[in-house]
């Protein structure tokens, strides 16, 4: 059976981001991505300074550890990159979730697709926006998309400025029947930042400022980072 590269598991937290915002998971972090955001606040997943880290472990056993970690204070976790959508191995353990009545949530570019993603219960398509320095293929979006439950996806982008706003508006157009998030970016990605809760704070209220007086954008969210605002910059929360 395929083993799973993972470089983290953690928790009982919450989730920071998307759809499922305050939700209480675990955390189960993979290695390796086939995008090279700017502002990605997860480099060590792709970039090799982790590298020794990374454990190739079965299902079974990020199963076991996860509740060695988190005993009987979870039902859902979160698989987490990088992009675990690169990871085949990742059926084994989608399954094994399944089976032990445990809800699954992932968030992906949309620039791969695995048969398993069609049984996540919270799947995020988050296409990267200008500022991250990538080229969002999205005729192979559509095809993503195309092979999944629209019911049981929503789509996420990220926003810094401008440009980023406009590209929101544009997946958001081309997708309008599939639940739709906007979140705030977080350009201050040093250990330690002064202010750094109020400044996202700011930034949040600009979005939401933005939002509202879009007539073009009535069916959104507007999310913050919420564990930024929490934990600013500390991994493993």
């Amino acid at each position: 059976m395929a083993k799973i590269p993972v470089l983290e598991i953690f928790g009982p937290t919450i989730q920071g981001e998307g759809k499922v915002i305050g939700r209480k998971t675990m955390f189960v972090r993979t290695a390796g991505c086939d995008f090279r955001c700017s502002w990605c606040d997860s480099k060590f997943t792709w970039d090799g300074s982790m590298k020794d880290e990374i454990e190739m472990m079965a299902a079974e056993n990020i199963l076991a550890q996860l509740r060695n970690i988190g005993g009987d204070r979870f039902n859902h976790v979160t698989i987490s990159g990088g992009n675990p959508a690169l990871i085949k191995g990742l059926q084994s353990f989608v399954d094994l979730c399944e089976a032990n009545n445990i809800r699954t949530a992932l968030e992906t570019q949309g620039s791969q697709f695995k048969p398993w993603m069609r049984q996540i219960n919270d799947l995020t398509l988050s296409p990267k926006p200008p500022s991250s320095g990538m080229q969002q293929d999205l005729p192979r979006l559509d095809e993503v998309i195309l092979q999944l439950d629209v019911s049981r996806i929503n789509l996420k982008v990220v926003v810094f400025d401008d440009a980023d706003y406009d590209f929101a508006k544009m997946i958001h157009h081309r997708y309008p029947d599939i639940p739709f998030y906007l979140q705030v970016g977080n350009p201050y990605l040093e250990e330690h930042v002064e202010q750094h809760t109020a400044k996202l704070l700011e930034r949040y209220e600009q979005l939401i400022d933005r939002v509202t007086a879009d007539a073009e954008m009535n069916e959104v969210f507007v999310l913050p980072q919420l564990h930024t605002l929490v934990w600013s910059n500390q991994k493993g929360v």
